[in-house]
């Protein structure tokens, strides 16, 4: 299998191979086009997986446990970005067999665009923390800090789950008077936004609290009102998936107890 996780961000990835001539057809057949037959009847082929960028750690390892069940299907590199960037690639013709968001908004959009086989699973929660440089240079304690316009404050674009999640944390804060941040930039997905505060491009940001879990390069800071403002995430196996039947095996593993465990030692709440 490839490098696990090497390959982060909205490219497009289709599992094509050496087509093989049929004698007397004169067609080919594309391998991973459908699910391999097996004389045993394990599960066989490629299979894409879409998932939103928090979820990388977590995925990382169940997609390791789940080749390692299933010798015989080949995980192609994961693609991890905002589910927003994601949805929007899948309406588009990505080629996805499974697609795992950070809410379940964009999911709905996936849905809505009849591209879901069945229904959509929540299998995590998630909440947000205050993110520093470690040491934590700026000073940031809380929430109302981030209004500082001597600091630079990096957040997600509004579209994104971790986005809408900041907005609605922020709009509350204040004894519900809200607090206003001019961030420095907004970005497409969550690790972007950990990897300018760890660089110290920026003083603090807000990410997941999950996206902190055995980080030494950064410090998390619970904010008050964190626990009311909480993203639901949602996997499910799309209608058209070149291998349905590892889509939904997939699917079933991340609801199942390995992938429950995988999600609570990354620090993912139960849905």
């Amino acid at each position: 299998m490839s490098a696990r996780g090497a390959v982060r961000g909205p490219a497009r990835f289709a599992a094509l191979a050496a087509a093989a001539a049929i004698t007397l057809a004169g067609c080919a057949a594309t391998p991973g086009s459908e699910p391999e037959a097996s004389d045993s009847g394990e599960l066989s082929g490629t299979l894409s997986v879409y998932a939103a960028a928090s979820l990388a750690t977590a995925f990382d390892r169940i997609a390791e446990e789940f080749e390692a069940e299933n010798p015989r299907v080949d995980i192609l590199p994961l693609v991890y970005d905002g589910s927003s960037t994601l949805a929007r690639q899948i309406v588009e013709g990505a080629p996805a067999d499974v697609f795992a968001a950070a809410d379940e908004t964009n999911m709905t959009t996936v849905e809505d665009a009849g591209l879901v086989a069945g229904s959509a699973e929540l299998f995590a929660s998630n909440t947000l923390v205050i993110v520093v440089p470690a040491g934590n240079p700026g000073g940031v304690t809380s929430l109302g800090d981030l209004a500082d316009p001597d600091l630079s404050i990096v957040l997600c674009a509004p579209e994104v789950p971790c986005g809408a999640a900041s907005t609605a944390l922020l709009a509350a804060a204040g004894a519900g008077a809200g607090v206003e941040v001019q961030p420095v930039s907004v970005e497409q997905n969550v690790t972007a936004v950990l990897t300018k505060v760890a660089t110290g491009e920026a003083d603090a940001g807000l990410v997941y609290r999950t996206d902190v879990v055995d980080r030494d390069d950064v410090e998390s800071i619970v904010p008050d009102g964190a626990a009311e403002v909480v993203n639901r995430y949602p996997i499910a196996a799309l209608a058209d998936a070149a291998n349905p039947e590892a889509a939904a095996a997939f699917v079933g593993f991340v609801l199942g107890a390995r992938g429950q465990k995988i999600l609570a030692d990354s620090g993912f709440g139960t849905p």
